[in-house]
């Protein structure tokens, strides 16, 4: 862009520069960029409750070692397309899940495929810290446990390497058969981090992350997403439009509108880099949740 502008006259405009003559037919090149692998799929997503359709017209893919970020008002079905990627609703009485929806390449509600196996590679991370009422120990040691790990000696590898991933080790290392319950909200925060990262997951959900903490600890565990990306896939649902762009490579805009009948049906608006969301949306109605027309 430099170069450009030095080789321009003062006089010449930004339209002149952009905008080429009509003899001149030359294209720009496309940007290059690394490839992305997508991890998920979404083609035509959509998820009912008992028959009522609840969001609709999903399609959007996730790519490894990005953090993307849904975002919209309340009701427009950001939790929802969240929990069907690690298939949640497999857990609620009448949920219905349409659609496709692939993960490396494989239906995720295949008949074969194991929702525990799944929910194992897809961890998930609530917007309420629900830390179990056993030791610090014990909450990290759980997911191993259940795998069938039962060497002392490997657990505390893989207590000590979660809570290090998950930046709390140095915290709570002298207090490892304290009670978990006695842990600050960030702390109890990242320990369901942690528990989730024992059990080497593929992909961490985080649905609301930091909506119960204060800006110091929410600080940490903006920062501790960024660290995590680098060996992890990271979807997020939040409602704070400034932490999505801080934190999120691409981000995903959901909107909720009335139906035929009446009835709040949420849609996806708009995917892009998150960048372009919050400075050229190409939907009106991105732009004007953005802006802070409506929410």
């Amino acid at each position: 862009m430099t170069d450009m502008m030095a080789a321009t006259p003062a006089e010449t405009t930004i339209a002149d520069v952009t905008d080429p003559g009509p003899g001149d037919s030359s294209v720009p090149p496309e940007p290059t960029g690394p490839v992305r692998e997508n991890v998920f799929v979404l083609d035509g997503v959509e998820v009912r409750y008992s028959g009522v359709r609840a969001v609709t017209g999903v399609d959007l893919d996730i790519a490894r070692n990005e953090i993307t970020a849904f975002i919209g008002p309340s009701g427009c079905g950001k939790t929802t397309v969240l929990r069907s990627l690690n298939r949640m609703h497999d857990l609620t009485r009448g949920a219905e899940v349409l659609g496709s929806i692939t993960y490396h390449g494989e239906n995720l509600y295949g008949p074969k495929v194991d929702p525990a196996e799944v929910r194992r590679r897809i961890g998930m991370v609530f917007q309420k810290p629900n830390p179990f009422p056993k030791s610090i120990y014990d909450n990290i040691a759980y997911g191993p446990r259940i795998n069938g790990t039962r060497k002392r000696a490997v657990l505390d590898d893989i207590v000590e390497h979660a809570l290090t991933r998950a930046a709390l080790w140095g915290e709570v290392k002298d207090k490892l058969k304290s009670s978990a319950l006695s842990l600050s909200g960030g702390q109890a925060q990242r320990l369901c981090i942690a528990r989730s990262l024992a059990v080497e997951p593929d992909v961490l959900l985080m649905d609301e992350p930091c909506s119960a903490l204060d800006p110091i600890a929410t600080a940490r565990i903006e920062d501790l997403m960024e660290e995590l990306k680098e060996d992890l896939t990271i979807v997020i649902v939040t409602h704070n439009m400034q932490q999505a762009a801080r934190v999120s490579d691409r981000t995903a805009f959901y909107t909720a509108e009335a139906d035929e009948h009446g009835r709040r049906v949420g849609r996806l608006v708009e995917y892009d880099v998150t960048e372009t969301i919050f400075t050229k949306p190409s939907d009106p109605r991105t732009e004007g949740y953005i802006t802070g027309r409506f929410g």
